[in-house]
């Protein structure tokens, strides 16, 4: 029985490559030939081809797939199927007073989360220090990001119940005050959860500006300092210039992900519809219609 190594995988996978070798020669030849920038642009594209081809199947291709479903009335088994043009959205539009309701309280909701990339930036500069056992305070403010958003939203509701069997109302109706509905009032409600997105997602934020922080090269501060720049100063002329990519990557994912908005909404109000009106057409309601106040 021969002993397994990792050199005899390596050689064995090499082995493979030596048999599919005659079948690559012709390209490998008309690569030679190519200018050396030409080149590593083919190779580029070469390694990039298997997921761009799994990406145009499962999101190109669906994206285009339900913009073709919203011009038709489709029934919900997709054997009666119509074409009515633009009249789904012309109804979702003007009509639907709802959808008009619910994405003027995603629109304050993703107002409301754009602050937790200055949140995150504080931490993060509170947390760029070399200070012994730091580690330890980083991975403490990181920790909420890891979890689910069930477990937050579960933990949240639970604070903010509306009835006093929530924390914060057990506490105000023990000191003789009126209870709050939190999770019962659309604006309300809102301001709650963007409070536990922000308590959630603050240690990502956190984290992309600390690697950022520690990519500033030292010595532009100790030259900042020979010059006689305060700290106020080196903030905004070496920190702030030194953040720009980290800032537009953060921005970019939060409104992307403020807009999609859903399972914390879902779980803590328990008032959010996860069912998709089929007709006519298939409009999915689901996200702009968890803060609507249905009372």
């Amino acid at each position: 029985m021969t002993d397994f190594s990792p050199g005899r995988v390596v050689d064995f996978l090499l082995g493979l490559l030596e048999v599919f070798d005659p079948l690559f020669a012709p390209y490998r030849r008309f690569h030679e030939k190519l200018p050396p920038k030409v080149q590593q642009t083919v190779t580029a594209f070469l390694f990039i081809l298997p997921f761009g081809i799994l990406y145009a199947i499962f999101t190109i291709l669906p994206i285009f797939q339900t913009f073709y479903i919203s011009l038709h009335k489709w029934e919900i088994m997709g054997t009666n199927i119509r074409y009515i043009g633009l009249k789904n959205f012309e109804r979702l539009l003007t009509r639907d007073t709802q959808f008009q309701q619910a994405f003027e309280q995603t629109i304050l909701f993703v107002a409301l989360t754009i602050p937790i990339i200055f949140v995150g930036l504080c931490f993060a500069l509170m947390l760029n220090r070399p200070v012994k056992g730091i580690g330890i305070f980083r991975t403490i403010f990181y920790l909420p990001n890891i979890m689910a958003v069930t477990v937050i939203g579960l933990i949240w509701a639970r604070v903010f119940a509306s009835s006093d069997r929530g924390l914060i109302n057990a506490v105000l109706e023990n000191i003789g005050l009126e209870i709050i509905p939190f999770l019962d009032q659309g604006d309300l409600a809102t301001l709650v959860v963007s409070f536990t997105t922000l308590w959630w997602t603050v240690g990502f934020s956190m984290l992309i500006f600390l690697a950022g922080l520690q990519d500033i090269p030292q010595s532009l501060y100790d030259a900042a300092k020979v010059d006689g720049a305060n700290r106020r100063r080196q903030f905004l002329h070496i920190t702030l210039p030194g953040l720009r990519r980290p800032f537009a990557f953060l921005c970019i994912l939060q409104v992307i992900a403020s807009f999609q908005i859903f399972g914390q909404v879902d779980v803590m109000t328990s008032r959010a519809s996860p069912t998709i009106a089929i007709s006519p057409g298939i409009l999915h309601k689901t996200t702009w219609y968890c803060f609507c106040d249905k009372s």
